[in-house]
């Protein structure tokens, strides 16, 4: 499992001309899901996203986690996560959960965000989605379990 932090003063998520998703500062956090992840997985890495210190305290250090700012998660599913384009010009995504597996775990590691007490704000699986953002910093992490 690839989870793609995003530090966001602001982002969101709509599909066809429908604002489905939006939120103020906190996290965007791009899901992607390979065939062996399972709950727990989604759970390791939801408290892991919950507890990480990316937010600046009044020193200017990556000190604060989410709870520590008031702020929110907007998750997003994202296969693309896995493209393989280390051959050809066209990425395969073959290492990609298949959809009903991908969203079984995307759920679940969305419930577990919010089971950690995380506002939680979601994409649309499977919808071809605009998402706009304010990227703060820019600070990007990548996790993966």
């Amino acid at each position: 499992m690839r989870i793609l932090i995003q530090r966001v003063g602001r982002a969101s998520v709509t599909v066809g001309r429908e604002r489905v998703a939006a939120i103020g500062r906190g996290y965007l956090a791009f899901v992607g899901v390979t065939h062996g992840d399972s709950a727990a997985t989604a759970g390791k890495l939801a408290a892991k996203t919950a507890k990480l210190r990316i937010f600046e305290d009044g020193a200017g250090l990556m000190n604060l986690a989410l709870t520590d700012v008031g702020g929110e998660v907007l998750a997003v599913s994202q296969f693309t996560l896995y493209a393989d384009a280390r051959r050809g010009n066209r990425p395969g995504f073959s290492d990609a959960a298949r959809p009903e597996h991908g969203e079984t775990v995307y759920k679940a590691y969305v419930a577990a965000l919010r089971a950690e007490g995380v506002p939680v704000q979601t994409g649309v699986f499977g919808a071809h989605m605009h998402v706009e953002l304010v990227n703060d910093g820019p600070v990007t992490i990548l996790l993966e379990a």
